[in-house]
C-alpha cells in the first residue's frame, strides 16, 4: 500500500501547500475534523503556503508585547538560591 508523504519546508517543517486554495481548503477540512481554527499564510522562506493556529490580526499585538518583554528583561526565578544554568 502507497501513502502520500507530504513535502515539509526546511525551515519551519510545515506542509507546503502549492498555492493558496490548496492551503485553504485544508484549513476548512481541519476545521470540520478537528475543530481547529487555522489560518493560512505565505512562507517567506521556501515561498509555499503553510497553515498557523495564529491569527494574523493578532500577530502584530503579540510580536509587541514580545518585544516590551524582552526591553525589561527575563524573568527570574523566585526560589531561593537559584541559579541560571551556563550555555
Amino acid at each position: 500500500m502507497h501513502y502520500f508523504t507530504p513535502k515539509r519546508c526546511a525551515s519551519s517543517r510545515k506542509i507546503i501547500y502549492h498555492d493558496k486554495a490548496q492551503a485553504e481548503r485544508a484549513a476548512r477540512q481541519g476545521l470540520i475534523e478537528r475543530g481547529a481554527e487555522l489560518w493560512v499564510y505565505r512562507c517567506e522562506y521556501c515561498g509555499g503556503w503553510h497553515l498557523t493556529h495564529h491569527d494574523p490580526k493578532e500577530e502584530h499585538l503579540l510580536r509587541g508585547m514580545g518585544a516590551q518583554a524582552t526591553r525589561q528583561g527575563k524573568p527570574r526565578s523566585r526560589k531561593r538560591g537559584f541559579k541560571p544554568r551556563r550555555r
